[in-house]
């Protein structure tokens, strides 16, 4: 059985960061499907009062994550390769859309941020500082997202992001990993600079499914 080894970071609402951390550790596979949660083991376990738990649970149970059972309790329900798989492919058709919209809609401020954002891509590539490129890089997407000014497309793809980063947990990265995510998000930013709608569908689609690639799904 899983034991997280310290408290919950109040981060903002302390439901939504036992959320956050709930859902990190069901997608890593630290809870495992069909495994029971009760209230008091998550108190316990995650150092938390009971009133966050059960607003985790709702979240949890709204994302598919868990399932409450009458006169049983919480079970952990998880998600699949197929799932995180058809995950892709459905964030690659939505991205598509994304760059489309953000390209027609971006804001001079907007475009300024993407592109600090992707020279800081640079610098870490330069750097070999694969962590802060994977942060950096989840920036770069997002600011995207948000230049597209969709609410539901934004919460669509924000959740696609966590739950396919978060899926593939701790990883090894192939000795050229930061040159080629570098190349394609140049291939990306490149497009909105000359604001070419067809081109950024096109590199998008083909760092989506190079990622999946990278993920071995």
């Amino acid at each position: 059985m899983y034991h997280p080894t310290t408290p919950i970071p109040n981060t903002g609402s302390l439901s939504h960061s036992l959320f956050n951390q709930l859902r990190a550790d069901i997608l890593q596979g630290k809870l495992k499907p069909g495994e029971k949660l009760t209230e008091q083991r998550v108190c316990s376990e995650y150092v938390v009062s009971r009133t966050p738990v059960r607003e985790a649970f709702q979240k949890l149970e709204n994302d598919g994550l868990i399932e409450t059972i009458p006169n049983r309790g919480a079970f952990v329900v998880g998600v699949t390769d197929r799932d995180i798989q058809d995950m892709y492919e459905l964030r690659k058709a939505y991205e598509a859309i994304a760059v489309r919209w953000a390209i027609q809609r971006i804001t001079d401020e907007e475009f300024q941020a993407l592109q600090e954002a992707y020279e800081f891509m640079e610098f870490y590539t330069m750097k070999k500082d694969i962590e802060k490129m994977l942060n950096i890089n989840m920036q770069f997407h997002q600011l995207i997202y948000n230049a597209a000014h969709n609410r539901m497309l934004l919460h669509t793809l924000t959740n696609f992001q966590i739950y396919t980063k978060q899926r593939r947990g701790n990883k090894t990265y192939a000795d050229n990993y930061l040159e080629e995510v570098l190349s394609e998000h140049q291939e990306i930013f490149q497009a909105f600079v000359s604001k070419d709608e067809d081109a950024a569908a096109a590199a998008i689609t083909k760092h989506l499914d190079n990622a999946k690639r990278r993920a071995n799904f």
